[in-house]
């Protein structure tokens, strides 16, 4: 049987996640650790506990005393806050992992490692329309270049150790069941909290800042589908691309009114704007589609229809 450890289950992957691996393998062997309590539907539903990723001590002995057999390590300081804590970030992003993978090569109970990577591998060099699985990645981020670091490690333990690591580059992702959590992508959650209380809303990038999304759905289906594929099938031990959907603040804001007709959007760039500049518009994940069947189904008109029903319920 398997245990599964999830390290950051109060995230937003990391709290939809855990709840969909719990219908698959049991509330009793998905183990949810975070620095603070989980939504209620995560702390209530199976086992969670406080879990320092750093404190690698306690991780070692919380994986030997639950058995855990697969690691999902989603704990990450995001894109935006990274820049205001530069030194913090790149030690908390990559102490992180690298205490996971050393954990993994020690242990051969741990049979699967999960480590989210991001478009922000990418960089200003980078082709910004349909971004290739192989390109140039020059990330002019923290956030970044802790995820091209990543990358580069994961594969190397693969090769050396084989330590089974998997990791997808995220784009941005949309849920209305957990807040933003200061990412430069997080426009696209907070535009419809701010709909819904407000009726309007002041975007920190331009109205034209095209940026790859995926709603969050398709994300954890793409995420749990990689994991349950044969290893032979895994080619790719640096990270997968993956594609979703590709649109701009204002077409997103033109979807939301066919909603809510008075609803009003201002546009005030701030520092996350350059970062969005730097990074793709649209991503080819051909690789990802022919290697493990990754597909995407959520489309902008329904992913917008989904997000104003569910913050409505959320906000009461």
């Amino acid at each position: 049987m398997e245990n599964i450890l999830i390290i950051g289950a109060a995230g937003q992957i990391g709290s939809e996640l855990t709840l969909e691996l719990r219908k698959i393998y049991g509330n009793e062997h998905v183990f949810a650790t975070d620095l603070k309590k989980p939504a209620k539907d995560v702390s209530e539903s199976g086992p969670w506990a406080i879990l320092d990723v750093l404190d690698n001590k306690r991780l070692v002995h919380f994986v030997i005393r639950h058995n855990i057999t697969q690691i999902y390590h989603l704990a990450a300081v995001l894109s935006g806050n990274a820049e205001r804590i530069p030194i913090q970030a790149w030690n908390i992003n990559m102490e992180g992992l690298m205490n996971i993978l050393d954990l993994a090569k020690e242990i051969p109970e741990i049979k699967k490692i999960f480590w989210p990577s991001s478009i922000a591998v990418f960089g200003p060099t980078t082709p910004r329309t349909n971004t290739p699985q192989l390109t140039i990645t020059e990330p002019n981020t923290v956030y970044g270049i802790s995820k091209i670091a990543g990358e580069r490690w994961c594969e190397y333990y693969f090769e050396k150790y084989g330590v089974d690591v998997r990791s997808i580059r995220y784009p941005g992702l949309i849920s209305y069941k957990t807040e933003p959590g200061g990412g430069t992508t997080d426009y696209a959650v907070e535009i419809f909290y701010e709909a819904i209380r407000k009726g309007k809303y002041e975007c920190f990038l331009e109205e034209d800042a095209y940026l790859p999304m995926m709603f969050m759905s398709d994300a954890i289906k793409a995420t749990i589908e990689l994991m349950e594929a044969p290893i032979e099938k895994v080619k790719i031990r640096s990270s997968y691309n993956v594609g979703g959907i590709s649109f701009s603040p204002k077409e997103l804001s033109c979807e939301i009114k066919k909603h809510l007709p008075n609803f009003e959007v201002s546009y005030n760039p701030d520092f996350r704007q350059k970062i969005a500049e730097s990074w793709p518009k649209s991503i080819d994940d051909t690789v990802a589609q022919n290697d493990w069947g990754c597909k995407t189904t959520i489309q902008i008109e329904e992913m917008t229809k989904i997000m104003l029903e569910g913050v409505k319920e959320k906000l009461g």
